[in-house]
């Protein structure tokens, strides 16, 4: 396209000539154009300019409109209200002296419009205005897209001369300048508030998890993108397998597509959209009305009906296609034909992405909620369970005592602890009364077991994984840190953690930082922990099983359990508070204990500690048929006090004292011999009686004395 200074080139008159303009009016032209003045008030400076060519000339200019089926005029400055009383021509054959110029794509000039067939259809709405004859040229950009028509008029009938086909060409040059370039700034300025509103509305989804506020928001900004009659979302529906609608907006609704319908997996344009995650974009529905992949099938002709009784002509349906596939479909649907460009297309599916990434979000969020909340139901039951089972701390005893008072010294702090203690000697209970006496005690008590847990499985019960993170991990799991944040988390028998997992404890002890496996994500906890074990793990590290440095961090705060056997005292307390406990819970009442019985109870050793002597009364209340506890007390070992201190033993004592026991045991307590377990210890026999002696080691009464020697070890 020339611009108006080489318009004004090709065809500047010498001084005097007529028919074209000036040189001045073309700058005030080329002014208004590149000003940016409203495209209305150049085209009328144009054809004012022109008409000032010659008399009696009247110069009009018409537009197409958006479907490009007809054309309106812009601009009659010399014929008051002929914009308005005129109306639209097609374009077409028969469509006035402009409309078929367009259609023929080349000049029209019709001497007297009266006579012409070509202006059959509307030459009665010319003749209010007196106008015989009208010269037409067609306006086209440099791709062949229509832009308009430049029209001269005459009262009379008259043919176009040279210098007349000169000027409307030289016009309609800068006509087509001035119309290209609004057309131009127009696209320009549509591009930037397209991207401006896209903006809007990622930045309003994003900030939106929740999925039925993403709808809200989707339902008030995607009309300011679509320019449609109807928008809805379609997410898959888990119980009927087809795509549940929920509609954005539809403000002229007739009823027959609502929130809830359901739209069948195949026999639909949305349906091969979710399927192929391709656009479906048609200018028609009628076009595919009878194609068997969108709705010339037996289950999609029904819903055919339903979308024509809607009143929904054409459109498009755009996948939503997030990180993990196709989520849903984005219908943008319109009530007349032609609904979409393509070049509207395209900003739709930019349009769509976004939309893609909110509601995966939103559907994440959803499912992460509901995994939350099931998770918490499942944390509070079996914290309930545990408050259930594990009781209170029972015993006067002095041991008792010193151990509880260490209890209450730490427990205001956040210093890690570590419980040392034998099997069943009531380790949660201490750690539990570390974390109801600090200031986390309305916070979360975790509690894991190490021995209890695979190997493999033990570092994603600690720290949580991500799903796909390994075989079988279908679904997000939340560690036992993650769960313990801002509480306590007591990690029974710690010494059972493997070498290998012991490294990234210590992190955690340090760092208060981890990752789930399969995440690069690092999660910040404030955890405070609470250890417990029966195994020597001074002996660990030096035989390297345990990391130093891992037990140096656990043993900021040792605190040691006595065994039963430490606190005798006690044990009438413990039997008074495990016969009314399980007589409650089996409907008895049970007053008496016997006093042999006591007796009995209280002179057994009791090596299963608290635990042991609670399963026995457990099984004494079954075996009670009255009020009056019958134990079975000939099933317990007899034990004579040792001749010696009774003083608590200290922890290489006991560690000895376990390791003789075992050897014992697999020697059927068989003490000389080859394969006795003074042999086994590398030991002489009577060193070994001497030992068990001072360990206040006694044969069980079920094993048979063999040799000479056990049964002196026996005696005290």
């Amino acid at each position: 396209m020339q611009s108006p200074a080489e318009v004004l080139s090709l065809g500047a008159p010498a001084k005097g000539e007529s028919g074209l303009f000036s040189t001045e009016s073309v700058l005030n032209l080329q002014k208004l154009i590149f000003a940016g003045s409203p495209l209305s008030e150049v085209l009328t400076n144009i054809a004012q300019l022109v008409e000032s060519q010659a008399e009696g000339m009247f110069c009009t200019i018409w537009l197409p409109d958006e479907d490009g089926k007809e054309l309106y005029c812009v601009a009659a400055p010399s014929l008051p209200g002929f914009s308005v009383q005129v109306g639209t021509m097609a374009v077409g054959p028969k469509g006035g002296s402009c409309g078929t110029a367009v259609y023929r794509r080349e000049p029209v000039y019709v001497t007297d419009i009266l006579t012409d067939p070509v202006w059959e259809n509307y030459r009665d709405r010319m003749l209010p205005y007196g106008i015989r004859s009208v010269w037409s040229r067609p306006l086209f950009t440099s791709e062949g897209k229509a832009l308009g028509t430049f029209s001269i008029n005459y009262r009379e009938q008259r043919s176009p001369g040279a210098n007349d086909l000169q000027l409307i060409e030289n016009a309609s040059h800068i006509t087509g300048i001035a119309i290209e370039r609004h057309m131009n700034e127009e696209e320009l300025r549509r591009e930037r508030d397209r991207l401006r509103l896209l903006l809007e509305i990622t930045n309003s989804m994003t900030s939106r998890l929740d999925l039925r506020r993403l709808v809200e928001a989707l339902s008030t900004n995607l009309l300011r993108v679509t320019r449609c009659d109807f928008c809805a979302l379609l997410l898959p529906d888990a119980d009927s397998g087809q795509l549940r609608v929920t509609i954005l907006y539809n403000p002229e609704a007739r009823g027959s597509l609502c929130d809830g319908t359901l739209i069948p997996i195949h026999g639909s344009s949305c349906d091969k959209a979710f399927r192929t995650g391709k656009t479906q974009h048609f200018h028609s529905f009628e076009e595919v009305r009878d194609d068997p992949e969108y709705f010339g099938s037996s289950v999609g002709r029904p819903f055919y009906q339903r979308v024509m009784a809607e009143g929904l002509v054409s459109g498009c349906d755009l996948p939503l296609i997030g990180r993990s596939g196709v989520v849903g479909v984005l219908a943008a649907l319109k009530r007349s034909e032609r609904a979409f460009e393509r070049d509207d297309v395209v900003f739709l599916e930019q349009v769509a992405r976004q939309v893609a990434v909110a509601v995966e979000n939103a559907l994440d969020y959803e499912t992460a909620i509901k995994d939350r909340d099931k998770e918490t139901k499942q944390r509070r039951y079996l914290e309930e369970e545990i408050r259930a089972e594990v009781g209170e701390i029972v015993g006067e005893s002095p041991a008792l005592k010193t151990t509880l008072s260490l209890v209450s010294v730490v427990a205001p702090t956040d210093s890690s602890v570590l419980i040392l203690g034998e099997t069943g000697t009531g380790k949660e209970l201490i750690a539990r009364a570390t974390h109801n006496l600090s200031g986390r005690s309305q916070k979360t008590f975790v509690k894991l077991n190490c021995a209890a847990i695979p190997l493999g499985l033990l570092e994603s019960e600690l720290f949580g994984h991500e799903k796909g993170a390994f075989t079988g991990a279908i679904a997000q799991k939340t560690g036992r840190f993650e769960l313990a944040d801002k509480g306590s988390l007591f990690l029974d028998e710690v010494g059972d953690i493997p070498l290998e997992l012991q490294a990234k404890l210590l992190r955690v002890l340090q760092e208060q930082e981890f990752e789930r496996l399969g995440s690069n994500r690092t999660h910040r906890v404030d955890v405070r922990l609470i250890a417990a074990t029966h195994r020597d793990l001074p002996a660990m590290v030096k035989q390297g099983t345990f990391r130093e440095d891992l037990y140096y961090r656990l043993k900021v705060f040792p605190i040691h359990v006595p065994a039963l056997r430490h606190r005798t005292e006690d044990i009438p307390r413990l039997v008074q508070h495990f016969t009314a406990l399980y007589a409650q819970r089996m409907n008895k009442r049970i007053d008496v204990i016997p006093p042999e019985t006591m007796d009995a109870l209280a002179r057994y050793p009791w090596p299963g500690n608290i635990r042991e002597l609670q399963n026995f009364i457990e099984r004494a209340v079954i075996l009670s048929p009255q009020s009056t506890l019958r134990a079975p007390t000939s099933e317990l070992e007899p034990f004579q006090p040792h001749k010696g201190s009774n003083a608590p033993m200290n922890g290489l004592a006991e560690v000895e004292r376990d390791h003789i026991l075992r050897v014992l045991e697999a020697s059927n307590w068989v003490i000389g011999g080859q394969s006795g377990a003074a042999a086994r210890l590398g030991m002489k026999r009577t060193s070994l009686a001497y030992r068990m002696k001072k360990l206040r080691i006694r044969r069980p009464a079920a094993i048979p004395q063999k040799r000479s020697v056990g049964a002196a070890a026996s005696d005290d």
